[in-house]
C-alpha cells in the first residue's frame, strides 16, 4: 500500500477529552484537563479534509456531548457531505436530543448490559435509564435515525451477552454490536501500560472462558448474527479467542485491518494517530496541518514499516477496519 495518503475516507474525532462515566476498563475519565477541538480549529483543517476526500467522521472521546459547540463543528462537516457518527455514554442524548436529530447521521451508544451491570460498569447511578432515555427521545424527534449499541465484553459481563441483546432490544434500539475490552495498549489514556493485576481485573479469567463462550455459541445458534448483533459467527469467536490469547492459551493472530492507510485519529490535543491504539504520528498543536502529520516523515515511516500480521500491537488488537470503500 503507499505510504503516501491522497484520500481518507475516515476520520476519527475526539472533540472533548473528558467523559462523564468512570468506567472500569477505560481510564479517559482520570484526566485532570479539558481539552477541546473548537470550532476554528476544525475548520483550520477544513481545506485539509477536502483535499483527502473524508467521507465519514466519527466523534469520539471522551464524551463528546461534553463539548462547549459540538453542533458547531456538526454543521460544519454537513455542509461538505460528511456522514456523521456520534460515539456516546447516552447520559447526556436526552438533553441533546433535537440537536443530535438535525445535525447527526447515526448514534452509537456504549451498553455493558442489561441495567444493574451496565451501572456497576459505568459507576453512574440510573446510567442506563439516562441511555434508555435518551434513546426514546430521539427515537420520537427522528423515527428513522439509526441507533445502535455497542457493547465491551469483560469480566463483569461476560456471562450476559445474550441479556445485553434483549436490553438492548426493551429500549429500542436498531442492533448491537461486541467487542473485547482492550487490556494491553495505552490507548484510552493510559500513558502506561496497565500491569498483570489490573489487567487481570478487567480482563477474562479461566473460568469465566466457558461461560463467554457458551453466550457465543447461544447467540450463533439463535441466528442473531449478522442480525440485531452485527457480528459474524467468525468475529464473536475472536472474542472468545482474544482473552484465550491474553491467558496464553493460543497465541495472538492480528486481524484483517488497513486503518492506517484509509483512516486516522485526531485527539482534542491536536494529537494525530493512525488508529485508536497505535502511538500518535505527530500533533496539530504546534500549527502544524492535517495533512503535514499525516504524509510528515514519521508518519510515512511507520506505514512504510507496518506489518499488520507480525505488529505486537495489531496482533492483540480488539477491533479492526477493513474498509473497502
Amino acid at each position: 500500500m503507499n505510504p503516501v495518503l491522497d484520500s481518507l475516507p475516515v476520520l476519527i474525532l475526539y472533540p472533548h477529552s473528558r467523559c462523564n462515566c468512570r468506567c472500569v476498563m477505560c481510564d479517559i475519565w482520570k484526566t485532570d484537563s479539558t481539552q477541546e477541538i473548537s470550532g476554528d480549529e476544525l475548520e483550520r483543517h477544513g481545506e485539509d479534509i477536502a483535499r483527502l476526500r473524508v467521507q465519514w467522521v466519527v466523534l469520539s472521546g471522551g464524551e463528546p456531548l461534553m463539548h462547549s459547540d459540538l453542533f458547531r463543528l456538526c454543521r460544519f462537516l454537513r455542509k461538505r457531505n460528511i456522514r456523521i457518527t456520534l460515539l456516546s455514554t447516552g447520559l447526556l442524548i436526552e438533553r441533546n436530543a433535537s440537536q443530535i436529530a438535525d445535525c447527526i447521521d447515526d448514534v452509537i451508544v456504549s451498553l455493558d448490559g442489561p441495567p444493574e451491570i451496565h451501572d456497576a460498569i459505568r459507576r453512574v447511578p440510573r446510567a442506563f435509564d439516562l441511555l434508555a432515555a435518551g434513546v426514546s427521545a430521539l427515537r420520537r424527534r427522528r423515527p428513522d435515525l439509526a441507533v445502535s449499541a455497542r457493547s465491551t465484553v469483560q469480566s463483569q459481563n461476560c456471562a450476559h451477552l445474550r441479556a445485553t441483546v434483549d436490553a438492548a432490544r426493551d429500549i429500542g434500539l436498531r442492533s448491537i454490536s461486541f467487542l473485547a475490552t482492550d487490556v494491553s495498549s495505552e490507548a484510552f489514556n493510559r500513558p502506561g501500560t496497565w500491569n498483570s493485576q489490573r489487567q487481570d481485573q478487567v480482563a477474562l479469567a479461566a473460568d469465566q472462558i466457558a461461560a463467554l463462550n457458551a453466550e457465543v455459541e447461544a447467540l450463533i445458534a439463535a441466528g442473531e448474527c449478522g442480525g440485531f448483533v452485527v457480528e459474524s459467527p467468525e468475529k464473536l469467536r475472536r472474542i472468545v479467542d482474544h482473552f484465550r490469547c491474553h491467558l496464553s492459551l493460543r497465541p495472538p493472530v492480528a486481524p484483517r485491518c488497513n486503518a492506517p492507510w484509509v483512516s486516522a485519529v485526531l485527539e482534542s490535543s491536536g494529537a494525530v494517530r493512525p488508529c485508536f491504539f497505535h502511538r500518535p504520528l505527530g500533533t496539530t498543536a504546534n500549527g502544524a496541518s492535517l495533512l503535514d502529520v499525516l504524509n510528515g516523515p514519521e508518519a510515512i515511516n511507520f506505514r512504510l514499516g507496518l506489518d499488520v500480521s507480525t505488529n505486537p500491537i495489531c496482533r492483540r488488537c480488539v477491533c479492526s477496519l477493513n474498509w473497502k470503500g
